[in-house]
């Protein structure tokens, strides 16, 4: 570290692991970084994403000035009036709460209701079913629970040892916060909570400071794990992107609340005072390595089985709903693979269907955004698939606009060190960090688009017979 050098750090606590990314305040440059992996379960006690935390960190913050933390959404961490966890922590991606979703749904009043109040309609991943579910299933402990956190909010909480804190680009995800009107809904809380009214984390400005270590680094106010990659990417007008990790999300940053009550868009807060509508599928990377899995080969022979094959996979239309499925909302769905015969039942067909069914669940989502106050001029391309070679040669087809794909990185743990160099400067906008550009994909053809468009309509009338929807 020069003189001059301040630093700042950037906590991406995800579903599978903590990354710690330690960054220059002015520049963005990365200095230094660590990596701790956490257990695969959907329900994990908090405890383990500590114990990751001060691994990944060991070393690196000597010197470090500010620190923030971006986690992943909806989860559930429950914590006594002694500030002891009540239970496991319940993860976005726990299902369990699928049926809790479709009674709050309807004792609201519906889809609509939903909408307006939070601009969200409830699924099993939002943290309010978690709370019905709970409150249901096990009533002795909801009714020690004193506090209601998001896992990003429980490390901050641990790094200050403060009052608990959120920002509204996190609590926007929980089903019981409107991004509209910057508020809790309470009612809400209580109602799926059986009446119970637990204490909810106060909600921070983007620029405030939650509190600090106890050895004076500034901690801020950390945001939800897709708000911090929003940040890190600096996302503007025209801009869309598709992360695809364990999920797939879509999202771009727009000046105005969304609230679809088809549940496709999800009307989140982002980390700078805007809005983030953002369509989310539960199915991305994990299918690809499934896949490869499946067939003996490794992720690269995977792609040159995808890329032997012709646009269409012969006729294979691939639903890739493995895990259930958010959007649509299919929480008990499988997987399926349609158009087999003789003459297309090929690795290669399959390993290519695998992918354009993957990437046009992600295109059903980027329709979705654009009717709330996105304009899609290209796509920005993140995530462990985006390396993938099979994923870069077909996601301009399926998405049929421009796609780069942004210098390989962790953009939510530096969206967080973004963050935290904002609130350290205090300043009204964050600091400029140049987002560097690794690849710009081939731009789609006219033919590309016709063939892009065929595989989309194929793929919605496969969900159509096998779903209804």
């Amino acid at each position: 570290m020069t003189n001059n050098e301040v630093l700042v750090a950037g906590v991406d606590s995800s579903t599978q692991s903590t990354k710690v990314m330690v960054c220059d305040a002015r520049t963005g440059a990365v200095v230094r970084s660590g990596r701790a992996e956490h257990p695969d379960a959907t329900e994990v006690d908090p405890a383990e994403w500590w114990s990751a935390f001060t691994s990944a960190a060991d070393g690196l913050l000597d010197g470090v000035s500010a620190i923030g933390v971006a986690g992943q959404q909806h989860g559930m961490v429950t914590v006594d009036d002694r500030d002891a966890i009540v239970r496991p922590a319940l993860l976005w991606n726990d299902t369990r709460s699928a049926a809790a979703a479709a009674d709050l749904v309807a004792e609201l009043g519906g889809p609509q209701a939903w909408a307006e109040a939070v601009g969200l309609v409830p699924v099993a991943s939002f943290t309010v079913t978690k709370l019905r579910w709970l409150a249901e299933h096990e009533p002795e402990a909801a009714d020690r629970v004193a506090r209601v956190m998001l896992p990003h909010d429980w490390l901050t909480w641990r790094l200050t040892g403060g009052e608990p804190s959120t920002d509204r680009g996190d609590a926007s995800g929980t089903g019981y916060f409107s991004p509209a009107d910057d508020t809790y809904r309470k009612d809400l809380l209580a109602h799926a909570f059986g009446g119970r009214s637990p204490e909810l984390p106060r909600v921070l400005d983007p620029a405030a400071a939650a509190g600090h270590t106890p050895d004076g680094m500034l901690v801020s106010a950390g945001t939800g794990d897709n708000m911090a990659a929003a940040l890190a990417l600096g996302v503007g007008a025209g801009d869309v992107v598709v992360s695809l990790g364990t999920s797939g999300t879509v999202f771009g940053v727009s000046e105005t609340p969304a609230a679809d009550p088809s549940g496709a868009v999800a009307g989140f807060a982002d980390a700078t005072g805007r809005f983030l509508p953002l369509a989310c599928t539960l199915n991305a990377a994990r299918v690809l390595t499934s896949t490869a899995a499946l067939l003996g080969v490794d992720l690269a022979e995977f792609d040159r089985l995808a890329l032997s094959a012709a646009p269409g996979a012969g006729g294979l239309t691939f639903l890739p709903y493995l895990d259930g499925e958010r959007t649509p909302n299919l929480p008990e769905a499988a997987g399926s693979l349609l158009g087999l015969r003789r003459d297309s039942m090929t690795p290669e067909n399959v390993a290519r269907a695998v992918v354009e069914g993957m990437l046009c669940g992600l295109a059903v989502g980027l329709d979705a955004v654009r009717g709330y106050g996105i304009t899609v001029r290209r796509v920005l391309l993140i995530g462990g698939a985006a390396q993938s070679a099979s994923v870069r040669a077909i996601a301009p087809v399926v998405f049929g606009v421009p796609v780069v794909v942004p210098q390989q990185g962790e953009h939510v743990a530096i969206g967080a060190a973004r963050q935290a160099a904002w609130a350290l400067a205090g300043t009204s906008e964050p600091p400029n960090w140049d987002t560097d550009v690794a690849a710009r994909l081939p731009e789609p053809s006219a033919g590309d688009v016709d063939q892009g468009e065929h595989i989309r309509q194929r793929h919605i009338e496969a969900r159509r017979q096998v779903h209804g929807l």
